[in-house]
């Protein structure tokens, strides 16, 4: 009886902080897999919430959401994206009157109690909804929690009282990473308790995901007791929908460079901005042909560095729309990823980069030697240079103004290997983990 339930089509709850109508990074991963899922013959419900404090929003994406798939909502506590915003504006002004250092000390207080990460205040909402959810005739075979944020991972236990329903725990970026270097708590409590839980919470799955290699190796090699057979890699990727018919015509008249996502210490432009302001310095009339645009949300820390730079080309889009986003990048001469030298950072690689080979673009990659650089020499993407090399990064600048100048535009050949990242094809492979994790639950 169990075989042929399992043949039928299993349910899998996916849960995720994020859904859209919600935009921005992260977003993807589950969105194209609660897409693609019914094609390799399993029903996805998502869990979300219904008042995530986040900071974009993006109703493009609301049409990729399968018409007929069950939506699960449930309310946080969290004070909206706003609030949270000039609370921490507030908490890093310097000086200032005792009552604006008092306030200061209470707010770095409150955050050293939302632990593992301030969306735990999601938990009392999603945890009601799982057991109503666990208890229903609908109960999910399997249940599919993606982090970060990683206080999601507190609604293990609940499901382990479940019986047979499998848990697979996916990371899309490493937990230890975030406690270690881009959480916004500071001290050794984050750092102590995210490894409690962590090592806790790793231990009720029965299967466990990650977005790069390089995770599931750092977790096997931290975690002595995961049995390697029972975590899977399995990438990002791109969706053949979001691509355009055709690439349109770039504009003629200056060289367009197009970055697109979030700009913040991970994704930092810092050397790239200094090479284009060292060109301009050596060689205004090439400094003069160069249109670099970011297209994404650039965090308040990033912004310093943006300085002055408008009149170098420096263009400061904001967050589009995927769709429209989409287009804008494929109107560009070339296409820029960024991974700036930051600890960690030699096992990440953005999810944005398999659009990018994707639509077939010219591709420069600033990144240091790791994940990313690996996957582009792997895929023969493009050119690849240290991100903080600003002598470097303005000399191959120059070269390509240079040719523009001149008629030549740049030039790559297709990318080889990407149908791994087709995310069609890859759903296949988490459906392929689903099953297996539900074999798991029920031996």
């Amino acid at each position: 009886m169990v075989h042929n339930k399992m043949h039928s089509s299993p349910k899998a709850l996916l849960v995720s902080y994020t859904f859209p109508p919600t935009g921005g990074a992260g977003i993807h991963r589950v969105l194209k897999l609660a897409k693609y899922l019914p094609a390799h013959g399993m029903s996805p419900t998502v869990l979300t919430a219904q008042n995530p404090s986040v900071p974009l929003r993006d109703e493009s994406l609301l049409r990729d959401i399968p018409p007929d798939m069950p939506l699960l909502r449930a309310r946080t506590l969290e004070p909206g994206y706003a609030v949270k915003a000039q609370t921490w504006k507030t908490s890093s002004d310097k000086g200032g009157a005792w009552q604006t250092r008092v306030l200061q000390r209470a707010m770095s207080g409150a955050r050293q109690l939302l632990l593992p990460d301030p969306q735990i205040l999601w938990q009392p909402g999603a945890q009601l909804a799982l057991a109503r959810r666990l208890a229903g005739a609908d109960r999910p075979d399997v249940v599919f929690i993606t982090a970060p944020p990683f206080s999601q991972f507190l609604l293990a236990p609940l499901i382990r009282l479940a019986r047979g329903t499998a848990l697979v725990l996916d990371y899309r970026d490493e937990w230890s990473t975030l406690r270690q270097r881009y959480e916004m708590v500071a001290g050794d409590l984050p750092r102590i308790v995210g490894d409690v839980l962590e090592n806790r919470l790793l231990r009720l799955a029965h299967a466990v995901t990650t977005a790069t290699e390089a995770f599931r190796q750092n977790l096997l090699a931290r975690f002595p007791f995961l049995q390697p057979e029972r975590v899977f890699a399995i990438p990002n990727g791109y969706d053949r929908d979001d691509l355009p018919a055709s690439l349109p015509v770039p504009s003629g008249d200056r060289l367009t460079v197009t970055y697109a996502g979030t700009i913040f210490r991970l994704t930092s432009p810092a050397g790239l901005l200094g090479a284009v302001r060292r060109l301009n310095t050596v060689s205004p009339a090439l400094g003069r042909l160069l249109r670099l645009r970011f297209l994404g949300r650039i965090v308040e820390t990033e912004l310093p560095g943006f300085a002055g730079t408008e009149a170098l080309g420096v263009e400061q889009v904001g967050y589009l729309p995927h769709d429209a986003m989409m287009k804008e990048v494929a109107a560009s001469h070339l296409l820029l990823c960024l991974l700036d030298e930051t600890p960690g950072a030699e096992s990440i690689y953005p999810a944005k980069i398999f659009e990018l080979m994707a639509l077939g673009r010219p591709c420069l990659t600033l990144a240091p030697e790791g994940a990313l650089a690996e996957l582009v020499r792997a895929t023969r993407l493009g050119d690849l240079l240290p991100p903080r090399d600003e002598v470097r990064i303005a000399e191959y600048l120059a070269r390509l103004l240079t040719d523009f100048r001149e008629g030549r535009l740049p030039a790559q050949a297709p990318p080889v290997g990407i149908e791994r990242y087709d995310r069609k094809a890859l759903a296949g492979e988490f459906a392929e983990v689903f099953r297996r994790a539900i074999a798991w639950a029920r031996a």
